[in-house]
């Protein structure tokens, strides 16, 4: 039963992701609101969490832990220390990363290879597999690059890159118009259209520009050799901040990873919610919203063999909007069609644990990374046409305690499709013989190599920018005037949020709560200011 303190008031959290987590911790630490979050899922952390499997861990969707926001940057590292001695990868190759006791946390710096309780400090690597080749991501225009796409192709970029710049630029009704007016059409064709369409299902003409503004605003070509030149000229990179600011997203050098993949700092603050008087109820999915007064009075919750109902004085929901609208009495018919209409992209992992790769490692010589068995990538993305697969994450380079024999290699292959598509109804066998069979089509390894493998079905990790999301604000305005009622999180907000975003408006609707504002438009504007996008009119 839910232990309640008429003493208090009751917040009833819909989720135990990054941002229903984050508010209750929030609320215990600086309100007399106690949360109660309740999870329609056996797990902790979202999408965020950590996938554990024959002795392997996967960071299921890839999760880099980097903010421009400092409050969310110290909140990481409250959780969970800063390294203070390299982690057993780093000293078999003796590359130097930031560490706790170089700076004022020297005394809170921890040994992970005697700790698990220990944020890491990883190199960020990604690349693009292309025409069977590895690119830099983003593209830099070096050597290698010019000589894997060939000099009439590179041309023909140059050329398409000068005419957007030149020309006035074509009206952002689609995310293609977005895209060329910041990349041209040849680059856009080479390296964005066919990734993007794999990740949305549609084209990229049918999709909302408002999703580039979100993911890929602050990138630009001259952003990135301006980066490259400083890379060139930095001398010493292990001593560099960690925190990055003046640094876009997409070039970040360096990114906090917990020792055990992101779930272990989620399943870390639901401990302390715990310790601190929250509570946290697994396989509880919210089924029924009540108002009365122009305010959430009840929430009824499906416990898989009977329901409970529940008052509470606030209502924060990450639940899909699309679910929570359905949840709510007499909606009017409008935002009922809107909500319905709502697109979701899910996805499905396959782990594989591989005796080797078929890349090359292409690490300079004489550089740390030439020491690795297998590729420094994090991820790589694959923009071969012929393949439904969309990317390629390595989880020994996330952290490589992720990973039980250091000899072998631990990836997952991420496809991006629709609940109840053929794909997704594929049996688990049958789709790990599917991608087995791409892998070796592209040239990554082969099927003998395979070891072991596991499947992973995620619902709802992408609100779309397309259906009816051009009409979303009509649910804004419809739901935002519920005084109690408070939206946060990707899902909750149906916003391409990053983890730190999602954190963030969790924050700020604690902060409405405590001071009693009554305005939610700081919530809504979290990943929408010039703080999260450096160029506001590109």
């Amino acid at each position: 039963m839910i232990q309640t303190n008429s003493e208090n008031k009751i917040a009833i959290i819909a989720g135990a992701g990054p941002a229903g987590l984050t508010a209750a911790l929030e609320l215990l630490r600086t309100t007399n609101v106690k949360p109660i979050i309740f999870e329609a899922e056996n797990v902790i952390g979202g999408i965020s969490r950590t996938a554990k499997y024959n002795g392997n861990r996967m960071d299921i969707g890839g999760h880099r832990f980097f903010s421009k926001s400092d409050v969310v940057m110290d909140w990481w590292q409250e959780i969970l220390p800063l390294q203070g001695k390299a982690s057993k990868d780093d000293l078999a190759i003796g590359r130097q990363v930031p560490l706790a006791s170089l700076g004022p946390l020297a005394s809170l710096g921890p040994d992970p290879e005697t700790s698990d309780l220990v944020m890491l400090c990883r190199s960020r690597l990604s690349r693009i597999l292309f025409l069977r080749k590895l690119f830099d991501y983003p593209i830099t225009l070096n050597a290698e690059t010019i000589k894997n796409l060939g000099f009439i192709r590179m041309l023909k970029i140059g050329l398409s890159y000068l005419k957007v710049k030149i020309l006035p630029k074509r009206k952002e009704n689609s995310l293609e118009d977005f895209m060329i007016n910041r990349f041209g059409v040849e680059l856009y064709k080479t390296f964005f259209k066919e990734y993007t369409e794999k990740l949305w299902g549609v084209p990229c003409n049918k999709i909302s520009p408002e999703w580039g503004g979100q993911r890929i605003k602050g990138l630009s070509i001259t952003k990135t050799v301006l980066h490259a030149l400083k890379q060139i000229f930095k001398k010493n990179n292990s001593s560099k901040n960690i925190r990055q600011k003046d640094t876009e997203t997409s070039l970040i050098g360096q990114f906090l990873y917990p020792k055990l993949g992101p779930g272990q700092l989620w399943e870390t603050v639901a401990d302390k919610i715990k310790e601190l008087g929250g509570e946290i109820h697994l396989n509880s999915k919210v089924t029924q919203v009540k108002t009365e007064n122009g305010k959430i009075k009840e929430i009824v919750i499906d416990k898989g063999t009977y329901t409970e109902t529940l008052a509470c004085d606030y209502f924060l929901s990450t639940m899909p909007v699309k679910e929570l609208v359905e949840a709510m009495e007499n909606v009017p018919q409008e935002i009922t069609r809107i909500a319905k209409g709502l697109v979701y992209r899910d996805f499905i992992t396959v782990g594989l644990l591989l005796d080797k790769l078929e890349i090359k490692n292409p690490a300079k010589n004489g550089t740390p990374e030439s020491k690795l068995k297998f590729v420094a990538d994090n991820w790589i993305y694959v923009q071969e046409s012929d393949v439904k697969l969309g990317r390629i994450q390595i989880f020994n380079n996330w952290s490589p305690y992720l990973v039980q024999d250091s000899e072998k290699v631990w990836i997952g292959l991420e496809y991006f499709v629709t609940e109840g598509d053929s794909m997704w109804q594929m049996p688990d066998n049958e789709f790990i013989q599917f991608a087995i069979d791409e892998l070796d089509k592209i040239h990554v390894a082969k099927k003998e190599s395979v070891k072991d493998s596991v499947v992973f079905h995620i619902k709802k990790a992408y609100p779309a920018y397309f259906g009816t999301y051009n009409e979303f604000n009509k649910i804004r305005k419809y739901l935002d005037p519920i005084e109690n009622l408070f939206l946060m999180g990707r899902n909750g907000m149906h916003k391409y949020n990053n983890m730190d975003h999602s954190m963030l408006s969790a924050m700020e609707v604690v902060k409405c709560i405590r001071e009693n504002i009554a305005d939610k438009s700081a919530i809504w504007n979290v990943n929408s200011e010039e703080d999260y996008h450096e160029e506001k009119n590109n």
